[in-house]
């Protein structure tokens, strides 16, 4: 199977197929309303109107696995991330990205980059946080928190997985490479 097998559930009940992004860069990432990594929403949605044009599509899933910290409906969900950052790329119908009710994307993006760890200043708090949940964090590839994203290049491959604690600045190299 390949990244253009999968779709997404919208939040009106329609799938977004990833096929419809075939040729495209995208930054696949799961989201929260109430983190600290929240903030990500601004750059990513900078990085969206700059290079949108030029083949950058953000898949924006928000999902409540972690932190109960986006408890409220897809709906304001939405009227969150519009009032406050702005956004302009669609976010999809909240799912799950680990366990048994993960969306199938997510087995799949796990399967292409698993985790590699944790960097940069927040990356020690980080490591508490996780490993307070799973003692065995480092050794499966399951996402360990909100914001965390996976860049696909046009051809369908899935080359990079960042997480929460990376700079955004790699993340804008990263998919300004690929673009």
């Amino acid at each position: 199977m390949s990244i253009y097998d999968y779709s997404v559930p919208r939040p009106d009940g329609s799938e977004l197929s990833l096929k419809d992004y075939e040729g495209k860069v995208m930054i696949i990432v799961n989201t929260a309303t109430g983190c600290g990594f929240t903030p990500h929403y601004e750059p990513l949605e900078k990085m969206y109107e700059r290079l949108h044009d030029k083949g950058l599509e953000i898949i924006d899933i928000p999902c409540n696995q972690f932190g109960n910290q986006t408890p409220g409906t897809d709906e304001e969900v939405h009227e969150f991330c519009t009032l406050k950052y702005n956004t302009q790329f669609p976010q999809m119908k909240k799912s799950d990205v680990n366990g048994e009710n993960a969306l199938p994307l997510y087995g799949y993006l796990k399967s292409q980059k698993g985790f590699e760890g944790f960097n940069g200043p927040k990356g020690l708090l980080m490591k508490g946080v996780v490993k307070a949940m799973d003692k065995d964090y480092k050794n499966n590839p399951d996402i360990k928190w909100n914001f965390t994203k996976f860049v696909v290049d046009r051809e369908g491959n899935v080359v990079a997985r960042f997480e929460p604690t990376v700079d955004m600045k790699e993340l804008e190299k990263c998919v300004e490479s690929l673009i």
